[in-house]
């Protein structure tokens, strides 16, 4: 009954399932599908699509087999609100980071500024990778979660600076 084609297509998605609720894409009908190309996004049986803002889609949201709907780039979550950059702090949670962001506080007493700083738990797609000391770009989002309300659009290593940096002579 099943042709080759489309067994190997319910096989990969198969090895994709490491939840307890069968996790699927929205609008993408893996199993049941027979049209060859067919289905929503541009290459066919995985859809993606482009946050806008000037943030380029990953090529692992593209080509990945990862299922994530939390995802900005292959999930249902609009960015809309405040873009904030800020250095990891901890990456121990699932899908979850925390940022840190620094900024400067005004005290008109004394006609000076003070540091302050704030930790944003933030989504991350599993199309990233990310490590404690990454700088993050994220941007506002609905609630994901009790506390989460931004997603991860890019991750900049923080081997790769373009700013000031030590050199040993």
């Amino acid at each position: 009954f099943f042709s080759p084609h489309i067994s190997a297509k319910m096989a990969a998605a198969e090895q994709q399932q490491t939840e307890k609720g069968f996790q699927k894409q929205l609008g993408v009908n893996s199993g049941f599908c027979t049209q060859k190309n067919k289905a929503p996004g541009k290459a066919g049986l995985r859809y993606y699509k482009s946050v806008g803002l000037g943030f380029k889609t990953p090529k692992e949201a593209i080509e990945g087999t990862y299922i994530d709907k939390k995802c900005p780039f292959t999930g249902n979550v609009s960015i809309r609100g405040r873009l904030l950059t800020g250095i990891v702090r901890s990456t121990k949670m699932k899908r979850t980071i925390i940022m840190r962001m620094d900024y400067l506080h005004f005290i008109r007493k004394y006609q000076r500024y003070e540091k302050r700083h704030s930790n944003i738990p933030a989504h991350i797609s599993p199309c990233f990778r990310c490590n404690e000391g990454d700088t993050v770009v994220i941007g506002q989002c609905r609630p994901l979660s009790k506390t989460v309300r931004f997603n991860t659009l890019k991750v900049i290593p923080s081997g790769s600076k373009s700013g000031k940096s030590f050199v040993a002579h």
